[in-house]
Order: structure tokens, then C-alpha cells, then sequence
């Protein structure tokens, strides 16, 4: 398998970076859209943007679905739960019981 070589481009945003994939994706764009504090900035990116993806913007969202919502949701994953759940636990608040 050989590798291509790495591309530089240019976002719309203006960040220079070099890509070899087909990706259009700026990872400065996306590092800057990382929150710096609260519950979604302990998840991993593709669980934090599935929650984003369905509105689960706040911890008080989140009380509205069961665990077993939440795990069903792809991009989330078994690792995301504890840190979920601590959050939540955190807060006073928990899961929707099913």
C-alpha cells in the first residue's frame, strides 16, 4: 500500500495544513471547536459530536434519555458512559429511567 503524499491546503477559515487523505476536514477548525469545560469536553470527538448531532448540548439535556438510548447512538461508546454518568452524578442529576 503506498502512501500519498501529504497535500497542503487552505481551509475557509484561512489555517494552512497538509493532508494526504481525500479529507476535507481542517484539524485546526476542529481543535478550535473542542469545548474547554463541561461535561462534553471529557468525551472524545466522535462521542461529543453525536451529541451534539442530536441536541444534547447541556447536562440537563442529557437527564432526557435513557442509558440505553445514549449507548445506542453511533459515535458513542461503552468508554463514555462512566464519564457520563459521573457528570451527571456530579450535577445532582442521572439517566431517564427506562
Amino acid at each position: 500500500m503506498t502512501r500519498q503524499p501529504k497535500q497542503k491546503r487552505t481551509c475557509s477559515e484561512g489555517h494552512t495544513f497538509y493532508k494526504s487523505s481525500d479529507c476535507p476536514t481542517c484539524p485546526i477548525c476542529e481543535k478550535l471547536k473542542e469545548p474547554a469545560s463541561g461535561f462534553l469536553a471529557l468525551l472524545s470527538n466522535p462521542a461529543r459530536n453525536t451529541l451534539l448531532h442530536y441536541g444534547i448540548d447541556t447536562i440537563q439535556k442529557l437527564t432526557g434519555y435513557t442509558e440505553k438510548e445514549i449507548l445506542d447512538l453511533h459515535g458513542i461508546g461503552k468508554a463514555s458512559m462512566p464519564i457520563l454518568q459521573k457528570a451527571l452524578e456530579e450535577e445532582g442529576l442521572k439517566f431517564r429511567e427506562e
